[in-house]
């Protein structure tokens, strides 16, 4: 990439105003680094980087509806990544995937200009993308409780406990939930490690089940199972996947 063409400028996203305030404070001794857009939530931060394809990200990690780790998977951008958090606990697994740096809230000057000049010159390198970062960054032992798909512009939000089964299409899952299903990128076994292993079953190397939505289990040709959903969809069911689908009812308590 060309210097003229390189991304310049700086967004902050933080559902804190006086957070954002903040930082644009910080950031007016430094005039080679303009604020491009300052957004209030996750769904504004990943319409403002497709639009302005920032340098620099300043990224608050707890927001409602979208996180920062949401919205690194939603963005497709090649920018510095400095989190801003009160959490410390988030802040050495963030550093360590190699996001620039991270801030805790409140944020001192000295601090600050410590993170930007790393951020300064890792800016033009390659970095990892959104989706790596996010997936690298999250917390050990944190399954989600969302997900987030993103299909042009529109961002759509399931909640785990609505999603009724995954289904592998290559690089991709067809996520179903309520009657309708989204398309993200992203494969069958990284989405399996993220979910509760005992709410979500992976019944066939296809298909990843959430055990609340099983009706029962037929028969299906002579060494085959079917897994009936409660909304009456079929499920192919592997003889390993039968095996773990047995031990997980088996452990669920009686009606």
């Amino acid at each position: 990439m060309t210097a003229a063409h390189r991304p310049t400028g700086a967004i902050i996203v933080d559902d804190e105003q006086l957070a954002r305030h903040a930082i644009r404070e910080l950031l007016a001794s430094h005039p080679e680094i303009p604020v491009l857009a300052e957004c209030a939530n996750g769904i504004e931060a990943v319409k403002a980087v497709a639009e302005h394809q920032p340098a620099l990200l300043f990224l608050d990690v707890q927001m409602p509806k979208l996180s920062g780790f949401d919205v690194l998977e939603l963005i497709d951008t090649d920018a510095a990544v400095i989190f801003t958090t009160a959490f410390d606990q988030y802040a050495m697994r963030a550093f360590e995937v190699h996001a620039v740096d991270y801030l805790l809230k409140p944020i001192g000057r000295d601090r600050f200009e410590v993170a930007l000049a790393h951020a300064k010159a890792r800016i033009g390198t390659k970095s990892p993308n959104g989706p790596e970062l996010a997936a690298a960054a999250r917390p050990p032992q944190q399954f989600l409780e969302r997900l987030v798909v993103k299909d042009g512009t529109r961002v759509t939000i399931i909640p785990i406990a609505k999603l009724d089964y995954a289904e592998a299409q290559d690089d991709y899952v067809a996520l179903a939930s309520g009657g309708k299903k989204h398309l993200k990128q992203q494969t069958i076994a990284s989405l399996e490690a993220c979910l509760d292993p005992q709410s979500f079953v992976r019944i066939h190397r296809s298909y990843l089940l959430n055990l609340e939505r099983v009706a029962r289990i037929e028969p299906y040709g002579k060494d085959s199972k079917i897994a009936i959903l409660c909304d009456g969809t079929r499920l192919p069911v592997s003889r390993a996947g039968y095996a773990r689908l047995q031990e997980l009812l088996e452990q669920r308590p009686k009606p």
